[in-house]
Protein backbone atom coordinates (compact mmCIF):
# COMPACT_ATOMS: atom_id res chain seq x y z
CA UNK A 1 0.00 0.00 0.00
CA UNK A 2 1.54 3.52 -1.09
CA UNK A 3 1.67 5.25 2.60
CA UNK A 4 1.70 8.74 0.13
CA UNK A 5 -1.58 10.56 0.17
CA UNK A 6 -3.23 10.77 -3.38
CA UNK A 7 -5.84 12.41 -4.79
CA UNK A 8 -7.53 9.82 -7.79
CA UNK A 9 -8.53 11.35 -10.99
CA UNK A 10 -11.38 8.90 -12.30
CA UNK A 11 -12.14 9.47 -16.26
CA UNK A 12 -15.59 8.49 -17.51
CA UNK A 13 -16.84 10.37 -20.19
CA UNK A 14 -14.04 13.12 -20.50
CA UNK A 15 -11.63 11.06 -22.20
CA UNK A 16 -9.43 14.06 -22.91
CA UNK A 17 -6.48 15.63 -20.61
CA UNK A 18 -6.87 19.02 -22.38
CA UNK A 19 -9.69 21.37 -20.96
CA UNK A 20 -10.93 18.53 -18.11
CA UNK A 21 -12.88 20.54 -15.42
CA UNK A 22 -12.33 17.51 -13.05
CA UNK A 23 -8.79 16.74 -13.82
CA UNK A 24 -7.90 20.26 -13.35
CA UNK A 25 -9.59 20.44 -9.75
CA UNK A 26 -7.51 17.60 -8.86
CA UNK A 27 -4.32 18.82 -9.57
CA UNK A 28 -4.96 22.12 -8.74
CA UNK A 29 -5.46 20.71 -5.14
CA UNK A 30 -1.59 20.08 -4.54
CA UNK A 31 -2.15 16.69 -3.71
CA UNK A 32 -0.51 13.78 -5.94
CA UNK A 33 -3.02 12.87 -9.08
CA UNK A 34 -3.30 9.11 -9.52
CA UNK A 35 -6.08 8.80 -13.32
CA UNK A 36 -7.91 5.51 -13.16
CA UNK A 37 -10.40 4.05 -15.33
CA UNK A 38 -12.26 1.46 -15.09
CA UNK A 39 -13.42 -0.77 -17.66
CA UNK A 40 -17.10 -0.95 -16.32
CA UNK A 41 -18.51 -5.03 -16.15
CA UNK A 42 -21.88 -3.53 -15.24
CA UNK A 43 -22.20 -2.29 -18.87
CA UNK A 44 -20.21 -4.38 -20.81
CA UNK A 45 -21.50 -7.55 -19.46
CA UNK A 46 -25.09 -6.57 -21.17
CA UNK A 47 -23.20 -5.78 -24.65
CA UNK A 48 -24.26 -8.90 -26.97
CA UNK A 49 -21.71 -7.79 -29.60
CA UNK A 50 -18.29 -8.48 -28.94
CA UNK A 51 -17.10 -6.63 -31.51
CA UNK A 52 -18.98 -3.51 -29.92
CA UNK A 53 -17.34 -0.10 -31.75
CA UNK A 54 -17.87 1.76 -28.70
CA UNK A 55 -15.81 -0.84 -26.31
CA UNK A 56 -13.16 -0.40 -29.33
CA UNK A 57 -13.05 3.32 -29.56
CA UNK A 58 -12.84 4.19 -25.95
CA UNK A 59 -10.46 1.11 -25.05
CA UNK A 60 -8.58 3.30 -28.06
CA UNK A 61 -8.59 6.49 -26.24
CA UNK A 62 -8.03 5.10 -23.78
CA UNK A 63 -4.61 3.73 -24.79
CA UNK A 64 -3.51 6.96 -25.92
CA UNK A 65 -4.23 8.79 -22.87
CA UNK A 66 -2.31 5.97 -21.22
CA UNK A 67 0.82 6.80 -23.56
CA UNK A 68 0.41 10.12 -23.39
CA UNK A 69 0.55 10.53 -19.58
CA UNK A 70 3.86 7.87 -19.16
CA UNK A 71 5.83 9.54 -22.42
CA UNK A 72 5.26 13.20 -21.33
CA UNK A 73 4.48 13.47 -17.66
CA UNK A 74 6.16 9.93 -15.96
CA UNK A 75 3.00 9.48 -14.66
CA UNK A 76 0.48 6.37 -15.95
CA UNK A 77 -3.36 5.55 -16.15
CA UNK A 78 -4.31 2.74 -13.84
CA UNK A 79 -6.99 0.71 -15.85
CA UNK A 80 -9.01 -1.78 -14.14
CA UNK A 81 -11.79 -3.51 -15.04
CA UNK A 82 -14.99 -4.50 -13.18
CA UNK A 83 -17.75 -3.11 -10.90
CA UNK A 84 -16.66 0.30 -9.93
CA UNK A 85 -17.60 0.06 -6.55
CA UNK A 86 -15.75 -3.19 -6.18
CA UNK A 87 -12.99 -1.85 -7.66
CA UNK A 88 -12.65 1.32 -5.15
CA UNK A 89 -12.88 -1.12 -2.63
CA UNK A 90 -9.82 -2.57 -3.77
CA UNK A 91 -8.05 0.71 -4.58
CA UNK A 92 -8.31 2.09 -1.01
CA UNK A 93 -6.24 -1.06 0.17
CA UNK A 94 -3.60 -0.45 -2.53
CA UNK A 95 -3.18 3.12 -2.28
CA UNK A 96 -3.94 5.80 0.38
CA UNK A 97 -6.68 7.89 -1.13
CA UNK A 98 -7.40 11.24 0.16
CA UNK A 99 -9.91 12.97 -2.36
CA UNK A 100 -11.63 11.17 -5.35
CA UNK A 101 -12.78 13.59 -8.50
CA UNK A 102 -14.78 13.08 -10.85
CA UNK A 103 -16.85 14.42 -13.94
CA UNK A 104 -20.65 14.80 -13.59
CA UNK A 105 -23.04 11.92 -15.40
CA UNK A 106 -26.70 12.39 -15.95
CA UNK A 107 -28.20 9.38 -16.23
CA UNK A 108 -29.72 7.41 -13.39
CA UNK A 109 -27.66 4.54 -13.70
CA UNK A 110 -24.55 6.53 -13.38
CA UNK A 111 -26.06 8.58 -10.68
CA UNK A 112 -26.88 5.18 -8.61
CA UNK A 113 -22.90 3.92 -9.33
CA UNK A 114 -21.66 7.15 -8.05
CA UNK A 115 -24.17 7.24 -5.31
CA UNK A 116 -22.79 3.76 -4.29
CA UNK A 117 -19.15 4.72 -4.57
CA UNK A 118 -19.96 8.03 -2.66
CA UNK A 119 -21.05 6.34 0.16
CA UNK A 120 -18.74 3.92 0.55
CA UNK A 121 -15.84 6.38 0.32
CA UNK A 122 -17.65 8.31 2.79
CA UNK A 123 -17.61 5.50 5.31
CA UNK A 124 -13.93 5.84 4.73
CA UNK A 125 -13.79 9.57 5.35
CA UNK A 126 -12.69 9.92 1.87
CA UNK A 127 -14.49 12.77 -0.37
CA UNK A 128 -15.96 12.22 -3.95
CA UNK A 129 -16.05 15.35 -5.76
CA UNK A 130 -17.76 16.35 -8.82
CA UNK A 131 -17.60 18.69 -11.67
CA UNK A 132 -19.21 19.75 -14.44
CA UNK A 133 -17.57 19.06 -17.65
CA UNK A 134 -19.86 17.68 -20.41
CA UNK A 135 -22.44 20.61 -20.53
CA UNK A 136 -21.78 24.22 -20.66
CA UNK A 137 -25.06 24.17 -18.44
CA UNK A 138 -26.14 21.36 -15.97
CA UNK A 139 -28.93 20.51 -13.69
CA UNK A 140 -30.38 23.74 -12.51
CA UNK A 141 -28.17 26.33 -13.86
CA UNK A 142 -31.06 27.51 -16.81
CA UNK A 143 -34.19 27.09 -14.60
CA UNK A 144 -37.87 29.70 -15.19
CA UNK A 145 -37.98 32.38 -13.10
CA UNK A 146 -39.98 30.28 -10.63
CA UNK A 147 -37.36 27.67 -10.04
CA UNK A 148 -38.97 24.92 -12.14
CA UNK A 149 -37.09 23.24 -14.90
CA UNK A 150 -38.04 24.27 -18.67
CA UNK A 151 -39.80 21.58 -20.80
CA UNK A 152 -39.99 23.48 -23.97
CA UNK A 153 -36.54 23.80 -25.85
CA UNK A 154 -36.95 27.92 -26.99
CA UNK A 155 -37.40 29.48 -23.93
CA UNK A 156 -34.88 27.69 -22.46
CA UNK A 157 -32.46 28.11 -24.99
CA UNK A 158 -33.30 31.95 -24.81
CA UNK A 159 -32.95 32.09 -20.93
CA UNK A 160 -29.34 30.02 -21.60
CA UNK A 161 -28.35 32.60 -24.13
CA UNK A 162 -29.14 35.09 -21.53
CA UNK A 163 -27.11 33.66 -18.68
CA UNK A 164 -24.27 32.92 -21.04
CA UNK A 165 -21.23 34.81 -20.33
CA UNK A 166 -17.20 34.32 -21.61
CA UNK A 167 -16.57 32.71 -18.23
CA UNK A 168 -18.76 29.81 -19.01
CA UNK A 169 -16.77 28.80 -22.07
CA UNK A 170 -13.07 29.23 -20.46
CA UNK A 171 -10.77 26.44 -20.89
CA UNK A 172 -9.42 24.57 -17.74
CA UNK A 173 -5.56 24.73 -17.90
CA UNK A 174 -4.87 21.39 -17.32
CA UNK A 175 -1.50 22.25 -18.28
CA UNK A 176 -0.79 24.50 -16.00
CA UNK A 177 -0.73 22.09 -13.32
CA UNK A 178 0.52 18.99 -15.46
CA UNK A 179 3.66 18.56 -12.44
CA UNK A 180 1.23 17.14 -9.65
CA UNK A 181 0.44 14.05 -11.53
CA UNK A 182 1.81 11.24 -9.75
CA UNK A 183 4.79 9.95 -9.98
CA UNK A 184 5.13 6.11 -11.05
CA UNK A 185 6.54 3.60 -13.55
CA UNK A 186 3.63 2.36 -16.07
CA UNK A 187 0.98 0.43 -14.83
CA UNK A 188 -0.23 -2.81 -16.86
CA UNK A 189 -1.93 -2.07 -20.10
CA UNK A 190 -5.14 -3.80 -20.61
CA UNK A 191 -5.83 -5.62 -24.21
CA UNK A 192 -9.85 -5.70 -25.98
CA UNK A 193 -9.56 -9.61 -25.47
CA UNK A 194 -8.68 -9.09 -21.68
CA UNK A 195 -12.41 -7.51 -21.47
CA UNK A 196 -13.75 -9.97 -23.75
CA UNK A 197 -13.94 -7.96 -26.27
CA UNK A 198 -12.67 -7.77 -30.17
CA UNK A 199 -11.60 -5.14 -32.61
CA UNK A 200 -13.95 -3.43 -34.44
CA UNK A 201 -14.41 -2.69 -38.27
CA UNK A 202 -16.37 0.07 -38.56
CA UNK A 203 -14.43 3.57 -38.99
CA UNK A 204 -14.09 6.32 -36.40
CA UNK A 205 -15.31 9.94 -37.86
CA UNK A 206 -12.04 12.07 -36.96
CA UNK A 207 -12.07 14.98 -34.03
CA UNK A 208 -10.47 17.30 -36.54
CA UNK A 209 -13.10 19.16 -38.23
CA UNK A 210 -12.92 21.18 -41.23
CA UNK A 211 -14.44 25.09 -39.82
CA UNK A 212 -15.97 25.43 -43.41
CA UNK A 213 -18.39 22.58 -41.99
CA UNK A 214 -19.71 24.51 -39.12
CA UNK A 215 -20.10 28.10 -41.45
CA UNK A 216 -21.99 26.03 -44.09
CA UNK A 217 -24.06 23.76 -41.50
CA UNK A 218 -27.42 25.98 -41.58
CA UNK A 219 -27.50 25.22 -45.71
CA UNK A 220 -25.83 21.84 -45.69
CA UNK A 221 -27.05 19.81 -42.44
CA UNK A 222 -30.45 18.58 -43.55
CA UNK A 223 -28.74 16.64 -47.00
CA UNK A 224 -27.69 13.10 -45.86
CA UNK A 225 -25.59 12.74 -49.33
CA UNK A 226 -23.74 15.97 -48.17
CA UNK A 227 -20.62 15.81 -45.77
CA UNK A 228 -22.68 18.64 -44.04
CA UNK A 229 -22.04 18.02 -40.30
CA UNK A 230 -18.84 17.79 -38.57
CA UNK A 231 -20.15 13.79 -37.31
CA UNK A 232 -18.32 15.20 -33.55
CA UNK A 233 -21.04 13.37 -31.81
CA UNK A 234 -19.05 10.32 -31.22
CA UNK A 235 -16.17 12.57 -29.86
CA UNK A 236 -18.90 15.15 -27.81
CA UNK A 237 -20.32 11.71 -26.36
CA UNK A 238 -17.14 10.61 -24.81
CA UNK A 239 -15.36 13.79 -24.42
CA UNK A 240 -12.84 13.45 -26.34
CA UNK A 241 -12.86 16.99 -27.16
CA UNK A 242 -14.37 19.74 -25.42
CA UNK A 243 -17.65 20.96 -24.90
CA UNK A 244 -16.44 24.70 -24.09
CA UNK A 245 -13.96 24.71 -27.10
CA UNK A 246 -16.38 23.98 -29.52
CA UNK A 247 -18.96 25.84 -28.30
CA UNK A 248 -16.84 29.05 -28.91
CA UNK A 249 -16.26 28.06 -32.13
CA UNK A 250 -19.86 27.56 -32.78
CA UNK A 251 -21.17 30.51 -31.52
CA UNK A 252 -19.11 32.40 -33.59
CA UNK A 253 -19.42 31.06 -36.67
CA UNK A 254 -22.91 29.63 -36.91
CA UNK A 255 -26.24 30.35 -34.94
CA UNK A 256 -28.12 27.29 -36.26
CA UNK A 257 -24.81 24.74 -34.97
CA UNK A 258 -24.16 26.63 -31.96
CA UNK A 259 -28.46 25.70 -30.83
CA UNK A 260 -27.50 21.76 -31.29
CA UNK A 261 -25.33 22.05 -28.79
CA UNK A 262 -27.59 23.56 -26.35
CA UNK A 263 -29.99 21.02 -27.16
CA UNK A 264 -27.91 18.66 -26.04
CA UNK A 265 -27.63 20.45 -22.60
CA UNK A 266 -31.91 20.48 -22.66
CA UNK A 267 -31.71 16.87 -22.88
CA UNK A 268 -29.62 16.16 -20.05
CA UNK A 269 -31.01 18.77 -17.74
CA UNK A 270 -34.39 16.69 -18.74
CA UNK A 271 -32.90 13.62 -17.90
CA UNK A 272 -31.73 15.09 -14.36
CA UNK A 273 -34.73 15.86 -13.39
CA UNK A 274 -37.49 13.77 -14.96
CA UNK A 275 -35.55 10.51 -15.00
CA UNK A 276 -38.33 8.32 -15.14
CA UNK A 277 -38.36 9.56 -18.80
CA UNK A 278 -36.13 6.60 -19.76
CA UNK A 279 -38.90 4.22 -19.84
CA UNK A 280 -41.79 6.22 -19.18
CA UNK A 281 -43.58 8.73 -21.38
CA UNK A 282 -42.52 12.52 -20.88
CA UNK A 283 -46.51 13.17 -21.41
CA UNK A 284 -47.84 10.53 -19.23
CA UNK A 285 -50.81 10.16 -20.89
CA UNK A 286 -49.20 8.87 -24.05
CA UNK A 287 -48.54 5.82 -21.99
CA UNK A 288 -52.38 4.60 -23.32
CA UNK A 289 -51.23 4.60 -26.82
CA UNK A 290 -51.95 0.86 -27.84
CA UNK A 291 -49.03 -0.16 -29.83
CA UNK A 292 -48.63 -2.93 -32.33
CA UNK A 293 -46.88 -5.15 -31.10
CA UNK A 294 -45.29 -6.48 -34.81
CA UNK A 295 -42.07 -8.29 -34.32
CA UNK A 296 -41.64 -9.23 -38.21
CA UNK A 297 -42.57 -5.07 -38.88
CA UNK A 298 -39.97 -4.24 -36.58
CA UNK A 299 -37.11 -7.02 -38.11
CA UNK A 300 -37.85 -5.50 -41.59
CA UNK A 301 -37.97 -1.83 -39.98
CA UNK A 302 -34.24 -2.78 -38.08
CA UNK A 303 -32.96 -4.25 -41.99
CA UNK A 304 -33.88 -1.71 -43.72
CA UNK A 305 -36.43 -3.62 -46.19
CA UNK A 306 -39.44 -1.73 -45.55
CA UNK A 307 -39.98 -0.61 -49.04
CA UNK A 308 -39.36 3.07 -47.65
CA UNK A 309 -36.00 4.03 -49.82
CA UNK A 310 -34.66 6.88 -47.46
CA UNK A 311 -35.91 4.91 -44.39
CA UNK A 312 -33.96 2.16 -45.47
CA UNK A 313 -30.93 3.79 -46.36
CA UNK A 314 -31.11 5.41 -42.82
CA UNK A 315 -30.90 1.79 -41.14
CA UNK A 316 -28.45 0.62 -43.30
CA UNK A 317 -26.09 2.92 -43.19
CA UNK A 318 -26.90 2.53 -38.95
CA UNK A 319 -26.18 -1.30 -38.97
CA UNK A 320 -23.10 -0.73 -41.08
CA UNK A 321 -21.72 2.43 -39.46
CA UNK A 322 -23.12 2.97 -36.17
CA UNK A 323 -23.88 6.37 -37.49
CA UNK A 324 -27.20 7.94 -38.97
CA UNK A 325 -27.85 11.12 -40.63
CA UNK A 326 -29.64 13.70 -37.77
CA UNK A 327 -32.70 14.44 -40.70
CA UNK A 328 -33.09 10.56 -40.97
CA UNK A 329 -33.11 9.46 -37.87
CA UNK A 330 -36.37 11.88 -37.23
CA UNK A 331 -38.11 9.67 -40.31
CA UNK A 332 -36.81 6.58 -39.43
CA UNK A 333 -38.77 7.19 -35.93
CA UNK A 334 -41.36 8.84 -37.03
CA UNK A 335 -41.79 6.01 -39.58
CA UNK A 336 -41.29 3.31 -36.87
CA UNK A 337 -43.92 5.02 -34.40
CA UNK A 338 -46.38 6.58 -36.78
CA UNK A 339 -46.05 3.89 -39.78
CA UNK A 340 -45.82 1.20 -38.01
CA UNK A 341 -47.15 1.85 -34.79
CA UNK A 342 -44.42 0.14 -32.85
CA UNK A 343 -43.59 1.45 -29.27
CA UNK A 344 -40.52 4.42 -28.85
CA UNK A 345 -39.27 2.41 -26.54
CA UNK A 346 -38.27 -0.68 -29.28
CA UNK A 347 -36.54 2.07 -31.54
CA UNK A 348 -34.78 3.63 -28.80
CA UNK A 349 -33.42 0.65 -27.38
CA UNK A 350 -32.29 -0.63 -30.88
CA UNK A 351 -30.47 2.66 -31.35
CA UNK A 352 -28.54 2.04 -28.21
CA UNK A 353 -27.42 -1.00 -28.94
CA UNK A 354 -26.61 0.70 -32.51
CA UNK A 355 -24.93 3.72 -32.64
CA UNK A 356 -22.02 4.88 -31.70
CA UNK A 357 -22.50 8.17 -30.44
CA UNK A 358 -25.26 6.54 -28.34
CA UNK A 359 -26.19 9.13 -25.68
CA UNK A 360 -29.37 8.68 -23.25
CA UNK A 361 -30.77 11.63 -22.57
CA UNK A 362 -30.61 12.91 -26.41
CA UNK A 363 -31.53 9.61 -27.87
CA UNK A 364 -34.52 9.20 -25.29
CA UNK A 365 -35.55 13.07 -26.18
CA UNK A 366 -35.16 12.64 -30.11
CA UNK A 367 -37.30 9.24 -29.98
CA UNK A 368 -40.13 10.95 -27.62
CA UNK A 369 -39.65 13.77 -29.62
CA UNK A 370 -40.44 11.80 -32.58
CA UNK A 371 -43.03 9.81 -31.10
CA UNK A 372 -45.01 12.88 -30.12
CA UNK A 373 -44.62 12.03 -26.21
CA UNK A 374 -41.89 14.05 -24.82
CA UNK A 375 -40.72 17.58 -24.13
CA UNK A 376 -41.10 19.93 -26.97
CA UNK A 377 -42.41 17.41 -28.66
CA UNK A 378 -44.12 17.20 -32.42
CA UNK A 379 -47.84 17.06 -32.21
CA UNK A 380 -48.89 13.51 -32.71
CA UNK A 381 -50.63 14.96 -35.93
CA UNK A 382 -47.39 15.45 -37.57
CA UNK A 383 -46.66 12.29 -39.53
CA UNK A 384 -43.55 12.44 -41.86
CA UNK A 385 -44.17 11.41 -45.14
CA UNK A 386 -40.88 9.34 -46.43
CA UNK A 387 -41.53 9.40 -50.04
CA UNK A 388 -41.68 13.72 -50.09
CA UNK A 389 -38.84 13.80 -47.31
CA UNK A 390 -36.66 11.44 -49.49
CA UNK A 391 -37.71 13.85 -53.14
CA UNK A 392 -36.80 16.99 -50.53
CA UNK A 393 -33.74 15.92 -49.28
CA UNK A 394 -31.95 13.74 -51.03
CA UNK A 395 -33.13 14.84 -54.88
CA UNK A 396 -30.19 13.30 -56.75
CA UNK A 397 -30.88 10.43 -55.03
CA UNK A 398 -27.41 9.80 -53.92
CA UNK A 399 -27.83 9.02 -50.32
CA UNK A 400 -30.27 6.04 -50.98
CA UNK A 401 -28.50 4.86 -54.07
CA UNK A 402 -25.03 4.60 -51.67
CA UNK A 403 -27.18 2.32 -49.15
CA UNK A 404 -29.74 1.07 -51.27
CA UNK A 405 -28.27 -0.30 -54.61
CA UNK A 406 -31.31 -2.47 -55.24
CA UNK A 407 -33.75 0.69 -55.55
CA UNK A 408 -35.93 0.88 -58.22
CA UNK A 409 -35.42 -2.73 -58.97
CA UNK A 410 -37.57 -5.79 -59.13
CA UNK A 411 -35.14 -6.71 -55.92
CA UNK A 412 -36.38 -3.77 -53.96
CA UNK A 413 -39.37 -4.69 -51.64
CA UNK A 414 -43.18 -3.00 -52.52
CA UNK A 415 -43.88 -0.34 -49.71
CA UNK A 416 -44.65 -2.64 -46.34
CA UNK A 417 -47.21 -0.46 -45.48
CA UNK A 418 -49.13 2.26 -47.44
CA UNK A 419 -49.19 5.82 -45.90
CA UNK A 420 -51.92 7.42 -46.33
CA UNK A 421 -53.41 4.21 -44.50
CA UNK A 422 -50.79 5.04 -42.08
CA UNK A 423 -51.32 8.02 -41.42
CA UNK A 424 -54.80 7.79 -40.42
CA UNK A 425 -54.53 4.80 -38.11
CA UNK A 426 -51.78 6.38 -36.28
CA UNK A 427 -53.93 10.00 -35.63
CA UNK A 428 -56.75 7.64 -34.80
CA UNK A 429 -55.21 5.81 -32.38
CA UNK A 430 -53.27 8.94 -31.07
CA UNK A 431 -56.76 10.32 -30.63
CA UNK A 432 -58.52 7.55 -28.96
CA UNK A 433 -55.54 7.38 -26.48
CA UNK A 434 -55.50 10.43 -25.81
CA UNK A 435 -59.48 11.41 -26.05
Amino acid sequence: MSKKKLCVFWFRRDLRLDDNAGLYHALKSGAEVLPIFIFDTDILDKLEDKKDARVHFIWQEIESIKETLEEKYDTSLLIKHGSPLSVFKDLVSEFSIAEVYANRDYEPAAKERDKAVYDFLKSKDIAFKGYKDQVIFDKSEVMKDDGTPYEVFTPYMKKYKSELTPFYLKSYPVKDYVSNFYNCKPFDKVSLNDLGFEKSDVEFPDRDFDKETIRNYHENRDFPAKDGTTRLSIHLRFGTISIRKLARLAKKENEKFFNELIWRDFYQMILHHFPKSVDEAFKKKYDAIKWEKDEEHFKKWCEGKTGYPLVDAGMRELNETGFMHNRVRMVVASFLTKHLLLDWRWGEAYFAMKLLDYDQASNIGGWQWAAGCGVDAAPYFRVFNPELQFKKFDPENEYVKKWVPEWNTSDYPEPMVEHKFARERALERYKKALS
